[in-house]
């Protein structure tokens, strides 16, 4: 008989809940109109589109026109830093050195600054505040760690954002804006998404990492926010991002981000209380391991492990062969050979990052499964 798999990869991706599968299903079949045509059950289509971009507006604390439906993360992203700095050759943009590779690759086409972060993953504020220059416009900082877990001051960022802004306009010389995104795909099941209460100016979000359908997304846009379109056409999504929409994609992440806001307060303490639960007998089990990433303000469901002296994709695929599926690092950069630019970015050595694991929690995970876990990693670390 097959042992069950035990799946620790929710940061890669999420399966589909089975109520949002249901909530999308009937847009592939009976309402699979257009809904820019212009019969009523096209019009149909095109009222219920508007209604999960309400739902997400509503979790966000937003106006439904400042929400804009993407192909997932990587586009909003993308679409957040090309449309801020295409408007501002000669500005810059002020990124994390942690952040992740889809606003990393378009940061580097402007002038851009790279602000590093400690051990823990904290970026450096003193350093933040250092970078951003009467030339900066845009503010880049992941709300949370795809890799190591570690969440961000964002808040605390926002107003050192709002304070340098309020200098820029007294002098009267500068009309620069002066906004900041964040990253939050890794966030939408944890963390509040409240706008106002965190202060940010964009935010992107990825269905694909909560429980929602891959592909589909969504990059939040404050209203007064100039933002260059980057895909043009029909001119969809008031002409921020044309293309004919994804409907069932949609409906399925509005569904999705309502589903794990509403039971975020238990979830979040349940999966608290397993990553301790895990981190603490990973210690006592395992010599000289060590985790990586901030433990006080970290993601409920994240452990990102060194064990010395171990090849970790060998580790990785050991675990494989008896139902344990994790990562060596970020899904999205599996291809490279390079040790990860986060783990480099906090201090690891190339050996210490070929010797880390990323175990990433979700819905299914239970004490079970931290038990098994512990005792296949006993055996194969120690048996090295």
């Amino acid at each position: 008989m097959k042992n069950k798999t035990i799946y620790l990869d929710y940061a890669a991706a999420t399966p589909v809940d089975k109520t949002v599968l249901a909530a999308m299903l009937p847009y592939f079949s009976d309402k699979f109109y257009n809904p820019s045509a212009n019969y009523l059950a096209a019009h149909e289509v095109s009222e219920d589109l508007k209604l999960a971009r309400q739902k997400v507006a509503n979790i966000l604390g937003v106006r439904s026109s400042e929400i804009i439906f993407t192909s997932g993360g990587t586009e909003a992203n993308n679409l957040a830093i090309n449309g801020i700095m295409s408007q501002y050759p000669d500005a810059n943009v002020v990124v994390s050195s942690t952040d992740h590779h889809s606003v990393l690759e378009p940061a580097s086409k402007y002038d851009h600054r790279l602000v590093p972060v400690n051990q823990k993953g904290d970026i450096d504020m003193i350093a933040l505040d250092k970078a951003i220059d009467d030339n900066t416009v845009l503010v880049s900082v992941m709300y949370a760690n795809n890799e190591i877990g570690t969440i961000s001051p964002v808040k605390d960022i926002a107003k050192m954002i709002e304070a340098k802004l309020k200098q820029r306009q007294a002098g009267k010389t500068n009309k620069l804006p002066l906004l900041l995104h964040t990253d939050a795909c890794q966030a939408g099941a944890y963390l509040d998404l409240h706008i106002s209460r965190l202060g940010v100016d964009l935010m992107t979000l990825n269905g694909g990492k909560i429980y929602g359908p891959k592909q589909s997304g969504v990059l939040m846009v404050k209203t007064g926010v100039n933002l260059a379109a980057q895909i043009l056409g029909g001119g969809q999504e008031a002409s921020r991002r044309s293309g004919t929409e994804n409907v069932a994609g949609c409906i399925g992440f509005g569904t999705a981000l309502e589903l794990v806001q509403n039971r975020r307060s238990l979830e979040v303490l349940r999966l608290t209380e397993l990553r301790d639960l895990f981190i603490k007998k990973l210690i006592n089990t395992i010599d000289g391991c060590v985790i990586n990433g901030s433990l006080s303000r970290r993601l409920p469901n994240n452990v990102h492990v060194t064990f010395p002296g171990v090849d970790n994709e060998r580790l990785m695929m050991e675990l494989d062969e008896v139902g344990i599926l994790c990562a060596v690092g970020s899904a999205c950069s599996a291809s490279s050979d390079e040790p990860s630019h986060v783990l480099k970015a906090i201090g690891l050595s190339d050996a210490e990052a070929e010797s880390s694991l990323r175990f990433t929690m979700g819905i299914d995970t239970n004490n079970k499964d931290i038990d098994k876990l512990i005792g296949e990693l006993k055996r194969l670390v120690f048996t090295k």
